[in-house]
């Protein structure tokens, strides 16, 4: 049962990434970024009150520092998801687990334990296999005026690795994973309204101001369905089962917006996704106990 839970918030934030495509040709990124954190707020503030979970933390500052990481991010995915075929763009976000295998190689290097360096041949591997598999998919999918927007998409999964590993931190100081997205939604809602008055609104225009509102509440169902599949504790099949988010972004762009990948484009794919299963296993045991990854 929690692997299908895993799946159905795979689908739900591949669906989240198409109504983020169809509204990014009416709204800017950050006004994309406010709605899926507002609505994102009063669904964590009803699950916090559900379960008994008080919304006053202890580590303050380590909710803020999580939320720039996040936004940014969040931020940074949007904007891929705006100019990059869907499947091109979840791919390069969810190459989080990664860019977490590439921090647990250069954290290793840098305290200068190089007898451990020598003995993480697996994750060395995985991570050059990740990066292989990132030429190959954007070298045949992306046009090179795209090219700035298939640079922000592996950035946005480079520094959600980042917020992985913050949301880890607060996971082994004991904060509850209701809070921790709670507070993640409020930095949201927060940045993306300061950096709308910036940047100036869209008009609402009819029909198109309709995809602001499944963008928040398919996250906020993504969400439920995610925190209901490590219920009962993050196991490896579960944890692998994001990645058919990749495929279900790969069916909606085919079917929605016409996007044909190419054969080695469907090979760069497939090789970061057996890369991300593998620093996924490798990641569970560096960092056991961590919670789930948001989107």
């Amino acid at each position: 049962m929690q692997a299908s839970w895993m799946i159905l918030a795979s689908l739900f934030f591949s669906m989240m990434g198409v109504c983020v495509k169809f509204a990014s040709a009416h709204f800017q990124t950050f006004e994309l970024v406010f709605f899926r954190g507002l609505i994102g707020v009063i669904f964590m503030a009803s699950i916090c009150r559900i379960q008994g979970v008080s919304l006053r933390t202890p580590i303050p500052l380590m909710h803020v520092w999580r939320s720039v990481v996040g936004v940014t991010s969040l931020a940074a995915w949007f904007y891929a998801i705006g100019y990059l075929p869907l499947a091109t763009a979840m791919t390069l976000n969810y190459m989080s687990s990664i860019w977490v295998a590439v921090f647990l190689v250069g954290g290793t290097l840098v305290m200068g334990r190089l007898q451990d360096a020598t003995r993480q041949g697996p994750i060395v591997l995985t991570v050059i296999a990740g990066f292989g598999g990132v030429i190959l998919l954007l070298r045949p999918t992306i046009e090179q005026d795209q090219l700035f927007a298939g640079i922000v998409g592996l950035l946005s999964g480079l520094i959600a690795a980042l917020a992985y590993i913050q949301v880890a931190a607060l996971g082994r100081l004991n904060e509850p994973e209701a809070r921790t997205v709670f507070y993640f939604s409020l930095g949201t809602t927060v940045v993306g309204a300061v950096l709308m008055l910036v940047t100036g609104m869209s008009p609402w225009v009819w029909p198109s101001m309709l995809w602001l509102l499944p963008v928040g509440v398919l996250a906020a169902l993504g969400q439920l369905c995610m925190t209901k599949a490590y219920s009962r504790g993050a196991t490896l099949v579960v944890a692998n089962l994001q990645y058919s988010g990749i495929v279900f972004g790969a069916l909606f762009g085919l079917m929605l917006f016409g996007e044909h990948i190419p054969l080695m484009g469907w090979l760069g794919m497939a090789l970061i996704m057996a890369s991300g299963i593998a620093s996924t296993i490798l990641r569970n045991r560096a960092l056991p106990r961590a919670p789930a990854e948001d989107h």
